[in-house]
């Protein structure tokens, strides 16, 4: 298996669509964006992507071009479902496209014990030809991984980090205080991202990025430099945008915002809907405030 290293701002990338199809030319150039803001790795087909309404030729479309567009970048591809087998035959589908990671939810409705949740990544991790990363994200789950079962998925070859979405900060500092060498912890959530890597973190996965890359990479790069002043300044600047980008369900204000930024229509697929005004106003106020 492959050794990876992965720190800093990686992007949960959208998926565009317009008339009810994936705009492919939006999505060249969202990628492209990433790439000149200095992004250090891509995650497409994660929950920003809304990828369990996107259909298997679209998953495999979607990650050739992300390849084909970031050849040398380090990409991390979801392939996570609630089932063993299905998120097995993900992985094989989507390896032939070159990614360097697989990003692997908690199962999802099934609400697995901790035991359940530790033996189903660590059959993925002996069936997988590339490394995982696991994300705990229990409100969309309905289950927390704790921090010893992350600590004993630590000790799997081949599981090399963890996106933490809990929200729980104290939680997740017992895994970064006790995690060995050489496993990674990240930010899922993005108004987390200072006070996690000033503990520690390496780094977040970040939605608010696809709206503003450079400063969410900003933030990355002053913490990583030590610089905690303009770290705090930067994250001061982008409070508002964490927040507006959960005024609904994401990506529904990410795409409002791309959408009124002209990258993209604000087109979903149910069940989720295109953002009301309110969204549209909140978001439109932010980037102005932004100055993107």
């Amino acid at each position: 298996m492959p050794e990876l290293v992965l720190k800093g701002c990686g992007t949960a990338l959208i998926t565009p669509f317009r008339n009810g199809e994936i705009d492919y030319d939006a999505y060249r150039v969202l990628v492209r964006r990433q790439l000149e803001a200095g992004i250090d790795f891509l995650v497409p087909l994660g929950t920003t992507a809304e990828t369990p309404c996107l259909d298997n030729g679209e998953k495999c479309e979607l990650m050739r071009l992300t390849r084909e567009l970031c050849p040398d970048l380090p990409l991390v591809v979801g392939v996570g479902t609630n089932s063993l087998s299905q998120t097995l035959a993900n992985i094989r589908m989507l390896g032939e496209y070159g990614p360097d990671a697989y990003l692997v939810v908690v199962p999802y409705y099934n609400k697995p014990t901790q035991d359940g949740i530790y033996e189903y990544f660590k059959a993925v991790a002996e069936n997988a030809d590339r490394p995982i990363i696991a994300y705990n994200v229990p409100g969309r789950t309905g289950t927390n991984m704790t921090a010893a079962t992350t600590l004993r998925l630590a000790g799997i070859p081949g599981i090399i980090a963890v996106k933490e979405a809990s929200g729980n900060l104290a939680q997740i500092v017992d895994v970064i205080r006790e995690a060995p060498e050489g496993f990674s912890v990240f930010s899922g959530n993005d108004d987390q991202t200072l006070p996690l890597m000033a503990c520690g973190a390496d780094g977040v996965i970040s939605v608010a990025s696809n709206i503003a890359p450079e400063q969410v990479i900003g933030l990355v790069r002053a913490v990583q430099a030590g610089d905690l002043k303009a770290a705090a300044r930067a994250n001061s600047d982008l409070v508002p945008l964490f927040k507006g980008c959960f005024v609904e369900s994401n990506p529904i204000p990410v795409k409002a915002a791309l959408a009124l930024m002209g990258y993209c229509t604000p087109e979903m697929r149910l069940p989720l809907t295109k953002a009301g005004q309110a969204t549209f106003d909140t978001m439109k106020n932010i980037i102005d405030n932004l100055g993107i």
